[in-house]
């Protein structure tokens, strides 16, 4: 599992190692870091032209440093200073004593910029708020229009390390080497997308249990996906229940019954109008036209997909006492009251639209702070949200982690794909998964399965559900 930390919680360790290391042994263990990286990403050292932007303090210090280990090595290093009267004192000599050069901010340091073949990122650390300043902004345009690789250190310049923002210009770097941890800005969009590749350095830091963000892998998936025993029957496995569709989308109701099919409950039972195309589909399903409440024992119910106006149907599955998923029409009917009354689980779904919605924001404003948006509609609702996107996010209203996956392809931003989703989630929470494990292991499965029915090429979301078991045997092999 990859953790990311705040920076606050970052700093409070970065202070107690300092305390037990001679001085200056941290910043030279993350730039021998920096370095390294910086060097297998030029393949040859000698002879290549690097350029240094270098802010004050120890970002920028850390940059000076694994620049004189570059220029020791042969490379021609150029520092542009943005601070000099605050540019780290100790990295500065350390380049100079190497042979590195140093420019001020201005159009020599665009055009040394634009012959480079690697450009480091030290301008702002991990404290930094807003967009780049009026001096830096040039010098970042002028790398991302550049053959340039650039390599940031510890979070690219511009974007805001614990919440993911990006309010301003910011450098967009193909590789971001961190120190310690990931932090949340590295995995969460839209700063994620600015980060590149990210690579990781251990520096020794100490870090609490309990972090800020977690982003499962395959191991922790696999730990969390039910696994039928000898003596399982199709009732011991979990019966989920599927309220979904209308006369005008049925469907959503097919596309939510596949991912509910495949996500691990001995069986599927479906409620509403869309039975004939359910069963054309897939004849294994179970029926009712009698409402939830006489569809017969579950363990856990999707509704909302294709829904309509049905506010009937959404509020008699909102009042069980069984896990509920609330999905597409159902998060615009569900009572938001009545939500929070619930004592059993509840698992929302919403894509950042609709999330706006929800909060009474712009959708803009939800893009442009997701992890803040998943965390305030999860206390607003008590209920569990996993904000669908480039990077899905999920978030317990109780606090903790909050999970963040990024396996899916832009190829799922297709009409039903998010069906498949809430059936898949559903099926995973009637087979006795909390709403956080179910939300996350769902998005992690639909992620890889999108990318294994697309394969570089469109895909429907028919095709997202065929391949949920290629993903499954993935992740368990």
């Amino acid at each position: 599992m990859r953790t990311a930390y705040s920076v606050e919680t970052v700093r409070t360790a970065e202070r107690e190692l300092m305390a037990r290391l001679p001085e200056g042994a941290l910043m030279q263990r993350a730039a021998a870091g920096l370095a390294a990286a910086c060097a297998d990403l030029l393949g040859r050292v000698y002879g290549s032209r690097v350029v240094l932007l270098v802010g004050s303090g120890d970002n920028g210090g850390d940059a000076l440093y694994a620049g004189a280990r570059l220029a020791r090595r042969g490379a021609g290093v150029a520092a542009v200073l943005l601070s000099p009267d605050r540019t780290h004192p100790g990295g500065l000599a350390a380049l100079r004593r190497a042979g590195g050069t140093v420019a001020g901010p201005g159009a020599a340091a665009e055009d040394l910029v634009a012959r480079a073949d690697l450009v480091v990122d030290g301008i702002v650390g991990i404290g930094g708020k807003g967009g780049l300043r009026a001096d830096a902004a040039p010098l970042a345009e002028a790398a991302h229009t550049s053959r340039a690789a650039v390599v940031a250190v510890d979070l690219p310049s511009g974007v805001e390390a614990d919440t993911g923002e990006v309010r301003g210009a910011a450098v967009r770097a193909d590789l971001t080497v961190t120190f310690g941890t990931h932090k949340p800005g590295l995995l969460v969009d839209p700063a994620r997308e600015y980060a590149g590749t990210v690579r990781l350095v251990d520096i020794g830091l100490e870090l609490p249990p309990e972090a800020e963000l977690e982003a499962l892998q395959h191991a922790d998936v696999a730990r969390l996906l039910p696994r039928p025993a000898a003596e399982s029957d199709k009732y011991r496995r979990g019966v989920v229940g599927i309220a979904a569709g209308s006369a005008r989308y049925p469907g959503a109701a097919v596309l939510a019954v596949s991912g509910a099919l495949r996500g691990g409950a001995g069986a599927v039972r479906y409620v509403g109008p869309a039975a004939d195309a359910v069963i054309a589909r897939f004849p294994e399903t179970l029926v009712s036209d009698q409402g939830p409440h006489k569809a017969g024992r579950v363990q856990a119910w999707v509704v909302g997909p294709g829904a309509g106006d049905d506010a009937g149907t959404v509020a008699e599955v909102v009042g069980t006492d069984v896990p509920v998923l609330v999905d597409a029409d159902g998060l615009r009917l569900a009572d938001r009251d009545a939500v929070r009354a619930r004592t059993a689980p509840t698992l929302m779904t919403p894509h950042a639209g609709e999330a706006a919605a929800l909060l009474g924001v712009a959708r803009e404003e939800v893009e442009g702070a997701r992890l803040e948006s998943v965390r305030k509609l999860a206390l607003l609702y008590g209920a569990t949200v996993l904000l669908k996107g480039s990077t899905t996010l999920v978030a317990d209203p109780g606090g903790g982690a909050v999970r963040v996956n990024a396996t899916g392809t832009p190829w799922l931003a297709t009409a039903g794909s998010g069906d498949v989703l809430s059936g898949l989630a559903g099926s995973l929470l009637a087979s006795g998964l909390s709403a956080l494990d179910a939300g996350s292991a769902a998005a992690y499965l639909h992620g890889l399965a999108g990318r294994y029915a697309a394969d570089g090429a469109p895909a429907g979301a028919h095709d997202v559900a065929a391949a949920i078991p290629e993903a499954w045997r993935d992740v368990i092999d």
